[in-house]
């Protein structure tokens, strides 16, 4: 099998920039070794031309350097503490890094880096064996001292050198173990998962940043849902995302409600479903939207409550899970605006089911819209995905409630630009109308007019003048 896979890395390599050939010319002609290494070669024998130009060389960064400046239109110093310098030629992005082995010193959150001396010994100090392989340059000879092409074959991933020392090195190398396996769909070797068990608190002394990295690439595989469950078989979960961890602890042995963390990982294969494509309104992967599919349930361990009768309620989750999410991706150090929309989303989550029970009116719609804002289309799809019963009758009459909502939206959306709903008065017209200056009575009036257009849609400048007048009297009256 690894012969098919030589011709399928022929087929891709040959689409190989001729200038990243001209640069192992340069490098080998001034008495250096370079090679293309990691995840390109591993691309390669999956049949995926070379996109990423991930180099490793002899040379130290000045050399590096010094030759680079003959071949590049441009240099930067991506961490010349880490050895590594990058460059452009044309279209053509390098990255360019010494031979080094890599590992934390005791109570350090950042790698002690070294250089090393050869080919073979770079490749044993890197994370799995898939990606411990290397195509020297200029004339691609394959270097795989750790058997990695065959391990790509079989769909595993192995460490060069024992997991355990492996991961001692560099604990981030747990992530990415969940990572490779939802991005690559291989399983992970014994060795590898016994160690992830045994070693997943020395992610502890990894930064938030480094995790929230891998997190967000597991999440925007293709199978996000396999590293996720591993992360919580191995107990990396309780570390790096506790709140879905504890979601197994809602399993009811009497089966009274559902199992929330297997609908949770089905509620993410099923909003993954109805992202589009890149012209679409929620182009795929939408990492906003797979953190509302894991997060939107976390608040239920928490509001649990048994009730007579064997009934089982979750008052109250959405809120609780909105507010976890917040301080769980800001711990990871989300940026501000992940954590807004996700938190939203979660906090959202539930309001369409009052509209399955009831229609609701014109005005209830206007405020599910303007409560989404700009989340509405990524709302659409997580309150759809949320629907994971087996009761087809159900399931088909929620899936007709939703359609006929949207309908609605629609049919708003045109009569009266519900997207951008405002009040028939700006806070200037407002001003002039009751003679105010810019303060709090100016928002007042215009929270007042706005709620009027919730209810009423568009009612023109002339009635909203006459109401906004009627409301200021019977104020001041009620203040007098």
């Amino acid at each position: 099998m690894t012969s098919s896979l030589t011709s399928t890395a022929r087929s891709a390599l040959a689409q190989l920039p001729q200038s990243v050939l001209d640069l192992g010319r340069l490098f080998t002609d001034a008495g250096e070794e370079i090679a293309l290494v990691g995840g390109p070669v591993r691309d390669a024998f999956l049949g995926m031309p070379p996109h990423d130009m991930d180099l490793t060389t002899s040379a130290h960064p000045e050399t590096t350097e010094k030759l680079l400046a003959e071949w590049a239109d441009t240099t930067w110093d991506v961490g010349k503490d880490f050895g590594t310098i990058a460059a452009r030629r044309g279209d053509v992005i390098v990255e360019i890094t010494t031979y080094r082995t890599e590992e934390y010193e005791v109570g350090s959150r950042k790698p002690a880096v070294t250089y090393g001396t050869s080919l073979e010994g770079d490749l044993t100090r890197r994370d799995f064996t898939v990606n411990a392989m290397a195509l020297r340059l200029p004339g691609l000879e394959l270097v795989d001292p750790h058997g990695g092409l065959v391990d790509l074959d079989a769909g595993i991933l192995r460490t060069p050198v024992g997991a355990q020392q492996s991961f001692d090195d560099d604990p981030l190398r747990i992530m990415r173990a969940a990572r490779f396996s939802a991005q690559l769909g291989f399983d992970v070797d014994f060795d590898v998962m016994k160690a992830m068990e045994d070693m997943a608190s020395r992610l502890e002394i990894v930064s938030p940043e480094r995790i929230r990295a891998e997190l967000e690439r597991l999440l925007c595989s293709r199978w996000p849902r396999r590293g996720l469950e591993l992360m919580v078989h191995t107990g990396v979960c309780d570390i790096v995302l506790p709140e879905l961890a504890a979601l197994r602890e809602t399993v009811d042995e009497h089966k009274r409600h559902k199992d929330v963390y297997e609908h949770t990982l089905t509620v993410l294969d099923q909003a993954m479903d109805l992202e589009t494509g890149p012209d679409g309104a929620v182009p795929a992967p939408d990492l906003q939207l797979r953190l509302a599919a894991i997060l939107h349930d976390i608040g239920k361990p928490a509001t649990r409550c048994f009730g007579p009768g064997g009934t089982v309620t979750f008052h109250g989750h959405d809120h609780v899970g909105a507010r976890m999410s917040a301080k769980r991706l800001k711990a990871l150090r989300f940026d501000k605006q992940t954590v807004k929309n996700v938190s939203r989303l979660v906090e959202l989550h539930l309001r369409f089911h009052g509209y399955a029970d009831a229609g609701w009116s014109d005005s209830a719609v206007r405020r599910y819209v303007t409560d989404a804002g700009p989340l509405l289309e990524r709302l659409h799809r997580l309150t759809r995905a949320d629907v994971t019963t087996r009761n087809r009758r159900k399931a088909a009459m929620l899936a007709h409630a939703y359609d006929d909502l949207e309908d609605r939206i629609a049919q708003l959306r045109e009569q009266e630009e519900l997207a951008a709903i405002r009040p028939d008065l700006n806070g200037q017209e407002i001003m002039e109308e009751l003679a105010l200056k810019p303060g709090p009575e100016v928002g007042q009036a215009y929270q007042f007019l706005l709620n009027l257009r919730m209810e009423r849609g568009p009612i023109g400048p002339e009635l909203a003048r006459e109401a906004l007048h009627s409301w200021w009297a019977a104020t001041h009256r009620d203040n007098s």
